[in-house]
Formats: structure tokens, C-alpha cells, sequence
């Protein structure tokens, strides 16, 4: 059924058409007719200015005039230049008519870990992780970093030269199958008790993540030479449980039928109380949880401009003042270390965002003499489920591997997409990878948009596998990818389950 846009008129035009006072449609000599616009567009016309204007221009001219000791040079501008054009890429990714869950993820982070956060470091002169290398490398950083933000724009383009086939209702498209659905609740609920049991009950999981930590060592499950076990165990003791909470969480939003069940509705609060414990923000990591949260309110709010562009404003918001001081629940009493602090950007820079100090340091690693891997540190995120008692020469977290050369008694570094890529690959792979990083998040995107406006079935596949991909792009990009590995071989059995491309309606989620 088509769905008819309301005109505005404004006053002073009679309105022509049949039965109108001017008789018959047809503009006569002289009239200017007026485009419909609806008022959607006129609230992001509204909103684009000083949207573009805060982001953009307004708070990097805020942090540059802050007073420290930090040097305006050639690192200075162009770092300038990157949050400037990060802030109003974002800007733009909240203004679009259609919701651009990866994209506009990408340019969240962006903006936020490698814009504002180093910019307030070089005026600060402080940064979270030592940079070891000369500023010649700091540079170097921050223009690839741009490059590949500019090549990332790049793939979005290209995106659009290759139309996607319109989905009809008798494709042969993935969809959830009913039965498995409840199987893959009762995995979750199975894979959580015996994450519960291993780690001595519900208790440690309100306590801290050092506590989780030391618990899964001193029961074996990890070990300084291989992390396999506690990457298996607290994935599927975590992945299942949100996968099946995001998976009820659509059905119950889409279907009629499926709220008037009382065992979908139960199931649904079972699993939500499950994630309270196994997925609340105590006892994760918080770019974990954020992907619990980004891709739960973009599931329960399949079509709602207003909650995406709120979740792209409030991350912002919470990025820069809450995420510095969320990590009160990181270690014990013992070893927690309040924030002093003097002003409100300076926890930028003594503390999490340290993802282009640490490109330079790749960068200076790779230099001294290592020089680019060609794939293997790729290879060892991609087959991170072969453990070092096997593969005798399995590469280690890049991000772990660059903080024992740097010395630091902390090793749990990040190494954002851009190290990632550039100690494989060169410069070269920057440019490729993350115009094909774009291309294939645009085309998400616009699959997504298409999937959730004409298949409003229960059982849509895409309807969450883009939230999820737009949540968990925030540790992929942080990095290291050998880390971030476990959770996404999980949640690939997890979909593998479920899915059906049969299209018998019997079986689908109704």
C-alpha cells in the first residue's frame, strides 16, 4: 500500500487539484508550484547547521584554544583537519533520510577515538600510552588515519554504482527458523550456567572484571600462552544469550501474534534477565557492552530515525564524559585508581583513548626492523581457534605484541583497524582495505534499509545482523582483531543454527 506524503501549504496559494477553487490541476501563467516536503525533513534541515557546525568547527575550536603546553605543529593541523572532517561526517550520517547503522558507527568512533581524544592530547601534551617514536611518525599516523577515513568515503561512493536487487516476497531470503529460535535460546541459557558455575556463581559477575579474570585463570581455562579456552568460554557464555535476546526482541516488535504468546513473552524476559548478568557493564568490557546496547535499541527500534540519530548524539556525549570514568568496575577496590582531574577534557588523554598513539608505535615497530607481516597477523585473527600448543608459531594480539617491544608492564593495548592493516599490508592495504571496508558498510547499510522497509517479517535475518555488525564495529575498529575473533566465530555458529533459506511459512517466525 502506498504510503502518501503530506503537503505543507503555505498560506496566500490556493490549492488546485479537482473541487478546488481553481478548477482543474494545472498551474496557471505565473504560479510557482511548491514541493511537498514533510515535516521530517524539515526538523533535519532544522537540526543540519548547528549539528554540522557543533561536531564539525564548534568543539575542535574549543579544545585547540584550551591552554597546555602541547606544540601547534604539523601533527596539531592536520589532526585538526581529521576531527573536523570526522565531526562532519558524522553530522551528516545523523542527517540522512535512511538510518546508516555502520556508517554511522565508523564515524562515531572516528570522531571520538581517533579526533577529539588525540586532538585534546596534543594540546595537553599527554597522551594514555607512551609514544616512543619521533613526531615524524606521530604524522605519519594521523595522515593514514585520514586516508583511510577519505577511503572509506570513497567505498561508500562506489557502493552506489552497483544497484541491490529488490527483495520480493516469494525470494528465497534468510530467515530464522522457528523451532531452532527456542534452541538457540536454550543454548544460551545452557552456555551462560555453565559460564555462572565456572566462575563460582551470579556474585562475581557484580563484582569486577579482575575477579572474572583471576577466577577463569586459576580454574585453567586460560594461560599466558593461549587464551583459546577463556575466548570460547565467555563467548559462548555471552553471544548466545544477546543473539537470542536481539532474535525474541524482533519477533515480539513485528508480531502481533507472537505477543499474544506467553511463552515467547517469557522467554524474552528469561533471557533478558540473563543478559543482566552475563552482558551487564560491571563485568565486561565496556566496548562490549556498547554492543549490547547499540544493537538492542536498533532491534527494538527497527525504523525509528529518532533513536538512531539519539544514539549517534548521546554516544557523543557519553564517549567524552562517561566513558573515561566507566571503568570503575575494571579491578577490585585494591586496584582502582580515581581520576584527578582538573578539567573536563583532560581524561581524554590520560586514559582509553590511545589508539593513534599506538599506530605510531606500530609504525616505529615496523621501522626498527620487523618491517610488514604480508597476512600473517591477519591469518592468526582469522584461525584464532587453533591453539599455540598446535600452531607453534601463531601470531599474538598485534596490539600485545607492540606493548612487550615498547616494555610496558600492561600489554592489554589496543591497535586500531589502521595498525591492523597497515603492519600487513603497507600504506598500499590502508587505501585498499578501508575502501573496501566502506564499500562493504555502505552496501550493509543499504541492504538493511531495504530488507527492514519491504520484508517486515519476525524472521529477517538482516533486521539483525546489521545492528549487531553496527555494535560490534566499535571493538573491531578499536582492535586488536585477535581479541575481538572469539565473539564473532560464536555468533557465526549462533546464525548458522538458525537460519533457514527454505521459505516454507510454516517454519518461519510468525
Amino acid at each position: 500500500m502506498a504510503v502518501q506524503a503530506h503537503e505543507i501549504q503555505p498560506r496566500g496559494i490556493p490549492s488546485r487539484g479537482p473541487g478546488g477553487p481553481e478548477g482543474p490541476a494545472g498551474p496557471a501563467a505565473g504560479d510557482v508550484e511548491v514541493p511537498a516536503v514533510s515535516p521530517r525533513a524539515l526538523l533535519s534541515r532544522a537540526l543540519a547547521v548547528p549539528l554540522i557546525l557543533g561536531l564539525g568547527l564548534f568543539l575542535p575550536a574549543v579544545v585547540a584554544v584550551q591552554p597546555g603546553p602541547g606544540v601547534r605543529d604539523g601533527v596539531f593541523w592536520l589532526q585538526m583537519v581529521l576531527t573536523c572532517y570526522s565531526g562532519t561526517r558524522l553530522a551528516v550520517m545523523a542527517l540522512t533520510a535512511h538510518r546508516k547503522l555502520i556508517q554511522g558507527s565508523f564515524w562515531l568512533f572516528v570522531y571520538v577515538a581517533m579526533g577529539v581524544a588525540p586532538l585534546v592530547q596534543n594540546v595537553l601534551d599527554q597522551t594514555p600510552t607512551p609514544v616512543v617514536g619521533t613526531r615524524a611518525d606521530l604524522l605519519v599516523a594521523v595522515a593514514l588515519v585520514l586516508i583511510g577515513c577519505a577511503a572509506f568515503d570513497v567505498g561508500a561512493l562506489l557502493s552506489r554504482h552497483r544497484p541491490i536487487r529488490r527483495a520480493r516476497r516469494k525470494d528465497r531470503s534468510a530467515s530464522f527458523h522457528r523451532r531452532r529460535v527456542f534452541l538457540l535460546a536454550a543454548i544460551a541459557f545452557v552456555g551462560s550456567a555453565l559460564l555462572v558455575v565456572k566462575l563460582g556463581g551470579p556474585a562475581v559477575f557484580f563484582s569486577s572484571r579482575q575477579a572474572i579474570t583471576d577466577t577463569i585463570r586459576a580454574d585453567g581455562a586460560a594461560s599466558a600462552e593461549s587464551n583459546v579456552g577463556s575466548a570460547f568460554l565467555r563467548g559462548f557464555g555471552t553471544v548466545p544469550a544477546l543473539l537470542a535476546l536481539l532474535v525474541f526482541t524482533r519477533w515480539l516488535v513485528t508480531s502481533r501474534r507472537a505477543r499474544r504468546r506467553p511463552l515467547v513473552i517469557a522467554t524474552w524476559g528469561a533471557l533478558l534477565l540473563l543478559n543482566g548478568v552475563v552482558n551487564n557493564p560491571i563485568s565486561n568490557p565496556r566496548y562490549w557492552f556498547l554492543t549490547v546496547l547499540f544493537s538492542f535499541l536498533f532491534t527494538a527500534f527497527p525504523k525509528s530515525p529518532t533513536m538512531y540519530r539519539t544514539a549517534l548524539a548521546l554516544g557523543v556525549l557519553a564517549a567524552l564524559v562517561v566513558f573515561p570514568f566507566a571503568d570503575r568496575f575494571r579491578y577490585d577496590d585494591g586496584g582502582y585508581k580515581p581520576v584527578q582531574t582538573t578539567s573536563v577534557f583532560e581524561p581524554l588523554a590520560i586514559k582509553d583513548y590511545d589508539q593513534v598513539g599506538m599506530f605510531a608505535n606500530t609504525i616505529t615497530f615496523s621501522d626498527t626492523g620487523p618491517g610488514h607481516f604480508y597476512g600473517r597477523q591477519l591469518a592468526g585473527s582469522v584461525f584464532f581457534f587453533v591453539p599455540r600448543s598446535v600452531w607453534q608459531g601463531k601470531p599474538r594480539d598485534t596490539g600485545v605484541m607492540i606493548g612487550q617491544w615498547m616494555g610496558m608492564k600492561n600489554v592489554n593495548l589496543s591497535s586500531p583497524m589502521w595498525a591492523e592493516v597497515w603492519i600487513d599490508f603497507g600504506s598500499g592495504g590502508v587505501v585498499v582495505g578501508f575502501v573496501a571496508l566502506g564499500y562493504l558498510a555502505a552496501r550493509g547499510d543499504r541492504r538493511y534499509a531495504l530488507r527492514t522497509s519491504v520484508d517486515p517479517r519476525p524472521g529477517n535475518v538482516m533486521a539483525i545482523v546489521i545492528p549487531l555488525v553496527a555494535g560490534y564495529s566499535f571493538i573491531l575498529l578499536r582492535g586488536p582483531l585477535l581479541q575481538a575473533s572469539g565473539r564473532i566465530g560464536v555468533a557465526l555458529i549462533c546464525f548458522a543454527l538458525v537460519t533457514t533459506l527454505r521459505s516454507d511459512e510454516g517454519k518461519q517466525l510468525r
